[in-house]
C-alpha cells in the first residue's frame, strides 16, 4: 500500500528506536535518549518516610508509626523526545524519629523524571511520653503514602492521627493513607495495625522478575527481588510475640519487642522505616525508627516504529531476503488474578470478612480472541499473587494483585473485612469480599469489564456475629443462613480452555466466632479457602479467596493463573519462560492445540 511520502506501509520493524533499553538511576544525573527514542515504560519511586520512635517511660503501651513508603508511579508508555536530555532526581529517605527527645520521622524527598513527580512518604509518628508534650508528635506526617501514627499517651487528651496519602493528588493514586497506632501506607494498601502497606509490582512494564535492575532483599524489610517497591514502615511490637513486617516492597520491619529499634527501609526502594518497639522497664530509654528508604527511577525505551519504508530500503531488504515475515495468529486466553486475604478479628468473639476471588476473563469459548504477532515477539505475562490475611491481631486482608497478558487485565479480588484497623467492610475487586458482621461486602467487577470478571462480596448481619462469603467468578458470596452461621464464598467458573473441565475462581467463606459458637463459611468450588478461627487460604493458580478468621490470621488468596490457546499450525513456534511454565500440545478432538500455562510470571514468545 502506498504513502502519502511515496513510501510503502511494511511491516513493523522491531530493530530500530528505542531497543527496549532499560536504565536504571539509584542517584540523581540526567538521562539523553537515544534519538529514535518516542515512548518510553516509567517508574519514579520518591524517597520514603522515616519510622516513628518508641517510648521511654511507659512500659510496653507505645509504639512509634511506620513511615508511609514514598510516591509510586508507573507508566506503560510515556511520551518523550530522542537525543534530549531528562534531568532525574532521586528523592531521599527520610530520617528516623528518635524517642528522647520525642520527634517524629521525617519525610522523605521528591523524585523526579522531567516533569513527572513523585512524592516523599510522610514519616511516622513518634511515642510522646507527657500529657503535656504536644500531641502532634504522635501523629504520622501526610505524603505520596501517609505515615503510621504512633500509640498516644492515655493521658493525653487527643487521639494520635495517621497521616494521608496522594499528597500530589494523582490519578492513579501514588500512595495510601498510614495506618492509626500502626504501619505506613504502601503503594497499594492503607498502613495496618502493625505492618506495612503493601507496595506495588511493576513487572507489567519492566517484566518478570528476575532482572538485574530489581533490588536485593532484606532480612529486616518486605520482599523487592520479585520487582516490587515503594512499600510501608512496620510500626513497632508492643507485645510478644507479635509481628510487625514492613509492606513488600522495601518497607522496613518495626523494632521487636522489648525495646527494639526500628529497621530502615530498603535502599532505592522507596520504602518507609520501621517504627521502634514498646520497652519493659518504665525508667529505661526507648529507642529511635528506621530510616526511609531512598527512591529510584526506571526508564525503558520502547520499540514503536512507524511501518512506513522508503522503496529503496523495502528493495533492498527484499532482495537480502531480511524484509520481515509476521506470524499472525488469533489465541484463546484465560486470565485470573491472585485472590483477596480475608480478615481478622483478633479474639472469639466475631467473624470476619472473607477475601474475593480473583478477577476472572476468558475468550474460551465463543468469545472474542486476542491477536499475536511474531513481529511483536515477547509477551510478558504477569500471574498475579494472591493477598495476604488479616494479622492475628485483628485487621482486614490484603487485596490480591492484578493478572496481565497482553490488552487483558483480570483485577485482584477483593480483601476480607477484619476488625481493630480501618476498613471493616469488604474491599472491591475482581470479586468483592465479605465484610465484618453488619458492614457491607465489596463490589465486584471492579473495574467493569464485559462480560463481568465477577461478582459482589456478601454482607455481614447487623446484630449477629456471623458474616457472610467473598464474591466468586460465578456467584456473589453467600450470606449468612442464620446467627450461628457464617456465609460460603460465591461459586468459581469452569474452563475446558486446557481439554478437561477445571473449576477456578471460588469466593472465601465467612470467618468462625467460637465464642458464640458461629461456624465458618465453606469456600466457594473453585479454590476458595474455608472460614474458621484461622481462615483457610486459597488454592493456589486458582484466585480463590482466602477465608475469614476469627482470633487466628485471615487465610492468603490463592494466586492467579494466565494460560493461552493457540491453533495447532502455530503451536511450535510458541516458547514460554521460565522454566516452571509449561506448554502441551492436546490430542484430538481439539486439532492439536498448543496450550501455554503460566503458573507464575513470565515472558510468551512467538517466533516467524
Amino acid at each position: 500500500m502506498g504513502s502519502p511520502n511515496g513510501g510503502i506501509v511494511g511491516v513493523i520493524n522491531p530493530t530500530s528506536f528505542g531497543k527496549c533499553t532499560v536504565t536504571s538511576r539509584t542517584s540523581s544525573s540526567p538521562l539523553t535518549t537515544q534519538p529514535g527514542t518516542r515512548l518510553v515504560g516509567l517508574l519514579v519511586v520518591a524517597g520514603g518516610g522515616g519510622g516513628g520512635g518508641g517510648p521511654s517511660a511507659v512500659a510496653g503501651t507505645g509504639k512509634g508509626g511506620g513511615g508511609g513508603a514514598g510516591g509510586l508511579r508507573l507508566f506503560c508508555s510515556q511520551s518523550v523526545c530522542g537525543a534530549t536530555s531528562y534531568p532525574i532526581v532521586i528523592g531521599g529517605g527520610g530520617a528516623a524519629g528518635t524517642a528522647s527527645p520525642s520527634v517524629k520521622g521525617t519525610s522523605g524527598t521528591n523524585s523526579n523524571f522531567g516533569l513527572i513527580n513523585a512524592s516523599g512518604g510522610g514519616g511516622g509518628g513518634s511515642r510522646c511520653q507527657s500529657p503535656t508534650s504536644p500531641s502532634p508528635v504522635n501523629d504520622g506526617i501526610p505524603g505520596g503514602s501517609g505515615g503510621g501514627s504512633a500509640s498516644p499517651n492515655p493521658a493525653q487528651p487527643t487521639p494520635s492521627t495517621a497521616g494521608t496519602g496522594n499528597a500530589g493528588g494523582y490519578t492513579p493514586v501514588e500512595g495510601f493513607d498510614g495506618g492509626g497506632a500502626g504501619g505506613g501506607g504502601g503503594a497499594t494498601q492503607l498502613g495496618q495495625t502493625t505492618g506495612g502497606g503493601a507496595g506495588a509490582p511493576v513487572t507489567s512494564v519492566f517484566g518478570a522478575a528476575p532482572q538485574p535492575f530489581y533490588l536485593t532483599d532484606s532480612p529486616t524489610a518486605g520482599t523487592v527481588s520479585t520487582g516490587n517497591f515503594a512499600g510501608g514502615g512496620a510500626g513497632g511490637q508492643t507485645s510478644t510475640p507479635s509481628t510487625a513486617n514492613g509492606g513488600i516492597g522495601g518497607g522496613g520491619n518495626g523494632g521487636t519487642f522489648p525495646k527494639g529499634a526500628g529497621n530502615a527501609g530498603v535502599t532505592n526502594s522507596g520504602g518507609g522505616g520501621g517504627g521502634a518497639a514498646g520497652v519493659t522497664s518504665p525508667t529505661g530509654p526507648g529507642l529511635s525508627g528506621g530510616a526511609g528508604g531512598s527512591g529510584i527511577v526506571i526508564v525503558k525505551e520502547l520499540n514503536k516504529a512507524s511501518g512506513v519504508w522508503n522503496l529503496k530500503s523495502q528493495f533492498s531488504a527484499q532482495k537480502q531476503g531480511t524484509w520481515p515475515q509476521n506470524n499472525i495468529f488469533d489465541v484463546d486466553y484465560l486470565v485470573i488474578a491472585g485472590g483477596g486475604g480475608g480478615g481478622s478479628r483478633g479474639n472469639n468473639e466475631d467473624a470476619s470478612g472473607a477475601g474475593g476471588a480473583g478477577g476472572y476473563r476468558t475468550s474460551f469459548p465463543g468469545g472474542t480472541k486476542l491477536n499475536l504477532s511474531s513481529l511483536t515477539g515477547s509477551y510478558p505475562i504477569t500471574v498475579g499473587g494472591g493477598g495476604a490475611g488479616g494479622g492475628p491481631g485483628g485487621g482486614p486482608g490484603v487485596k490480591g494483585t492484578d493478572s496481565i497478558f497482553s490488552t487483558i487485565t483480570s483485577t485482584g479480588g477483593g480483601f476480607g473485612g477484619g476488625f481493630g484497623v480501618s476498613p471493616a467492610f469488604g474491599g472491591s475487586g475482581g470479586s468483592g469480599g465479605s465484610s465484618f458482621p453488619g458492614r457491607v461486602g465489596g463490589a465486584g467487577n471492579t473495574p467493569p469489564v464485559s462480560p463481568p470478571q465477577g461478582n459482589n462480596g456478601g454482607n455481614g448481619v447487623c446484630g449477629t456475629s456471623s458474616t457472610a462469603g467473598g464474591g466468586g467468578a460465578g456467584a456473589v458470596g453467600s450470606n449468612p443462613p442464620g446467627p450461628l452461621q457464617s456465609g460460603a464464598g460465591g461459586a468459581g467458573l469452569a474452563n475446558s480452555i486446557t481439554g478437561s473441565p477445571v473449576t477456578r475462581g471460588g469466593g472465601g467463606g465467612g470467618g468462625a466466632a467460637p465464642s458464640r459458637p458461629v461456624a465458618g463459611g465453606a469456600g466457594g468450588t473453585g479454590g476458595g479457602g474455608a472460614g474458621g478461627c484461622t481462615g483457610t487460604a486459597g488454592t493456589a493458580n486458582t484466585g480463590g479467596g482466602g477465608g475469614g478468621a476469627a482470633a487466628g490470621s485471615g487465610g492468603s488468596g490463592g494466586s492467579g493463573i494466565v494460560i493461552v490457546r493457540a491453533p495447532g499450525p502455530v503451536g511450535s513456534s510458541i516458547t514460554v519462560a521460565p522454566g516452571t511454565n509449561t506448554k502441551t500440545t492436546l490430542p484430538a478432538p481439539a486439532g492439536g492445540c498448543t496450550v501455554a500455562t503460566f503458573t507464575v510470571s513470565g515472558t510468551l514468545t512467538v517466533g516467524q
